[in-house]
């Protein structure tokens, strides 16, 4: 590696790209490391001799970004070879290797940064990587617990040495330009070329330290993955560990490794082996032999084998290709016996308890019985577990009941029955019971008897098309059985709606015999009757810090897209506004990948709290899209900022009711810088945005007064249609006020550069 040039400031990281035949990959590849937010880089490409445009790609580059080197090989020598060219040009303090069809997600630079600061430059940084397949799935890798951040830091392998599990490769790591050098680390021909520098670099390592990350974005390409292609460069695999124990014997203060080694070592042939379409035809018993003479070579005698690898490591330690295949044989055909049986089980389980529900439906009506579930079998809560607890208090000579899976029983009151799904249990009140109550629709096969008495609670007001109104749009709809949706309709008696608005909706994309109940919804009602103390005791429990805006951010699902991104950049969003604003992330589940590639001590993931109410409750603002969330918000009369930034698309795709831009309930934001903009300029809680949010509630929260729940309960159970208590007006109702509301408002002047915190200037 060159001596750094005399009086020229070094960057940060030096990140080497080595490019052979992905043409087609490499413009994403390099913009994504330019546009990280942590600008201090060189970027080093090196073309491997490509026989397409790569070479001219980053020429391209090159030109328009001086911190591009580009590297041209006169002949092709293979990745390894290519990354080793890579190196001798590197002038970075840490070197980091990213092939020329993977990415960098948004901002890794800038994490990958704060945490080598933070465990004072480690010689290894691990982090994190999710495959992205050609199909739009991206799955996070398996072993992403080795990397939790717990527990002291830098470290040695020997404190964590299970950090071994996580994926041998050299781009999920940051290396330490000086300690490269001083271990003499490179990479030799092959094409496993990762192996003898990993292993030796981990286990060689004084400091090692962890960010759990997702800073990498490994493609899984269709065709042309080189691991992925049968060939006898798969043999290539025996020399690369012949490097690896070489190090261990020119190295013996590492001779405690070997045994890790060797047992990683067998995993890894047996993988090679084992992988359909690696190994040609002809070749698979070769290999098996080369396998056994390098476990009789390099075997540790009396090294601990775990387990549930003691019968692949005696197939190595064997050899036999026949055996190996026989014994594979008989492990496959186990399995598909083991299969078979469980299936028959689970058909016979599933006839006697048919029967069962049918012997049930032919004893008496429990007239005092009501059966409530939410979002099919999920805990206590939303518009049900209103009613159930209603029920309680108004009618407690009604016994209730809960359907919910166990790892949700939890939240269910300990005076409510606990029913799990598909028991004797959960058939018999479904088919003795005279209340049944859910904001989704029940089992199917779900008989409706005479005197059954079903709401449907719905799970918010609409905004997006819904029922019917989906028939034109594949997108949303997807695969669902519209003929179905209307026969589950049609066991409805009543139908919950919170406003005009949604009664005419439901009315029309479910056409049933149902009563609708404009009544509100039940689970608003805790809005009215939580109090300051009930909101300092859920900030605290959710670790918000005192003094601090929280802001509850909850993105809605997207169904033009095949993978769900997030439409913002927190970390950057909350780095413009300074210390002040705390986020709580509300996410759809299919949103997970997405957000385990954000952490921070502002930036809280809230996805599986069991409470949306409790949410909106502990925050101080709302920011969502297109969320149902935002009428039930509004019922808080706090401020809230619409992200509108893919408005034509999602309307083209899902279908809405009405313009949210056009009747927003408070500032709407058409770019990220807009929205930041509406928060640093105190725009998001001004008079304006107050006004719209006035109107919006005066349109959606007619009836949400705290009591919606008790009019149903009233009106259905005790038989008082007449007489309900009467609809507060909203000038007369007194939500509990937000933590932010009853401190000294403060008004940010303005907008600073990127990554600069925004100063809290003047008092309004």
């Amino acid at each position: 590696m060159p001596a750094p040039t005399h009086g020229c400031p070094l960057p940060r990281f030096s990140v080497i790209v080595p490019a052979y035949k992905v043409q087609a990959y490499l413009h994403e590849c390099l913009e994504s490391v330019l546009e990280q937010s942590c600008p201090d880089l060189e970027l080093i490409a090196v073309d491997d001799c490509s026989p397409d445009a790569c070479g001219a790609i980053i020429d391209e580059f090159a030109a328009r970004d001086s911190r591009v080197r580009p590297v041209r090989l006169p002949g092709n020598v293979g990745l390894g070879r290519a990354r080793n060219a890579g190196l001798e040009h590197a002038t970075g303090d840490y070197l980091l290797f990213l092939d020329g069809d993977d990415t960098l997600t948004p901002d890794a630079l800038r994490a990958i940064a704060d945490r080598l600061k933070e465990t004072a430059e480690p010689d290894v940084l691990v982090y994190d990587y999710a495959r992205t397949y050609w199909n739009g799935d991206i799955v996070r890798n398996r072993f992403a617990e080795q990397l939790s951040e717990r527990g002291p830091a830098p470290f040695r392998l020997d404190d964590r040495p299970d950090l071994l599990r996580v994926l041998m490769v050299v781009w999920n790591k940051a290396y330490r330009r000086e300690f490269v050098q001083r271990a003499g680390l490179s990479f030799p021909p092959g094409y496993y070329e990762d192996t003898p520098w990993t292993y030796p670099a981990l286990i060689s390592a004084e400091t090692i330290a962890t960010l759990d990350r997702v800073c990498v974005h490994y493609r899984q390409r269709r065709q042309g993955n080189i691991l992925g292609t049968s060939s006898r460069q798969h043999f290539d695999i025996f020399e690369q560990y012949d490097r690896v124990f070489a190090h261990l014997d020119a190295h013996p203060e590492l001779a405690r490794w070997r045994p890790v080694l060797f047992r990683r070592m067998v995993d890894h042939l047996s993988t090679v082996f084992s992988k359909r379409g690696r190994l040609p035809r002809g070749t698979r018993a070769e290999f098996l032999r080369k396998a056994r003479t390098h476990y009789r070579r390099y075997r540790v005698p009396g090294a601990p084998v775990r387990p549930r690898t003691r019968l692949r490591h005696a197939l190595v330690r064997l050899g036999n290709h026949r055996t190996y295949r026989l014994l594979g044989l008989a492990t496959s055909a186990h399995k598909k016996a083991l299969r078979g049986v469980k299936g028959l089980l689970r058909k016979v389980r599933g006839g006697a308890l048919q029967f069962h529900y049918r012997v049930q439906l032919r004893l008496p009506l429990r007239a005092d019985r009501a059966v409530f579930s939410s979002y099919w079998g999920r805990g206590h809560g939303c518009n049900p577990g209103a009613l159930e607890s209603a029920f309680r208090e108004l009618a407690p000579h009604i016994r209730t009941a809960w359907i919910a899976h166990p790892e949700h029983h939890h939240t269910i009151p300990a005076s409510t029955r606990r029913l799990r799904p598909g028991t004797t249990a959960y058939w018999t009140a479904l088919a003795r019971s005279k209340y049944l109550v859910n904001n989704v629709n029940f089992d199917r096969r779900l008989v409706k008897r005479p005197g059954q008495i079903m709401i449907q609670t719905q799970h918010g007001t609409p905004l997006k098309y819904m029922g019917l109104d989906l028939q034109d749009r594949p997108a949303a709809a997807r695969d669902t059985d519209f003929a179905e949706l209307l026969r589950s309709a049609d066991k409805w008696d009543y139908c919950l709606s919170g406003n005009r608005h949604s009664t005419l909706v439901w009315e029309r994309v479910f056409p049933a015999a149902y009563t609708t109940l404009e009544y509100g919804l039940p689970r608003n009602d805790v809005f009215q009757r939580a109090t300051s103390t009930d909101v300092t005791r859920l900030r605290q429990s959710l670790g918000i810090p005192e003094g601090t805006v929280a802001v509850l951010y909850a993105p809605t699902y997207r169904d033009y897209r095949r993978t769900q991104r997030l439409a913002l950049d927190l970390e950057r969003v909350l780095r413009r506004l300074g210390p002040r604003f705390v986020v709580l992330t509300r996410a759809h589940h299919s949103y997970a990948a997405a957000l385990s590639n954000h952490s921070g001590a502002r930036l809280i993931d809230v996805s599986d709290h069991p409470s949306i109410e409790n949410l909106c409750l502990a925050s101080d603002a709302l920011v969502t899209d297109y969320s149902s969330l935002m009428f039930d918000y509004a019922v808080l009369d706090r401020p809230i900022v619409i992200h509108a930034d893919d408005w034509e698309a999602y309307q083209a795709s899902r279908g809405t009711y009405f313009d949210l831009r056009d009747f927003p309930p408070g500032a709407v934001a058409r770019s990220e810088d807009e929205l930041i903009d509406i928060f640093a300029t105190g725009h998001w809680r001004g008079s304006r945005s107050t006004q719209l949010r006035t109107a919006f509630r005066e349109r959606f929260c007619p009836y949400e007064d705290g009591r919606a729940a008790e009019r149903v309960v009233r009106h259905v159970v005790l038989g008082q249609s007449a007489g309900l208590p009467r609809v507060l007006p909203p000038a007369e109702r007194h939500p509990v006020p937000s933590a932010a509301a009853a401190r000294p408002r403060t008004r940010l002047a303005t907008v600073p550069a990127p990554g600069t915190p925004v100063p809290v200037a003047e008092t309004l």
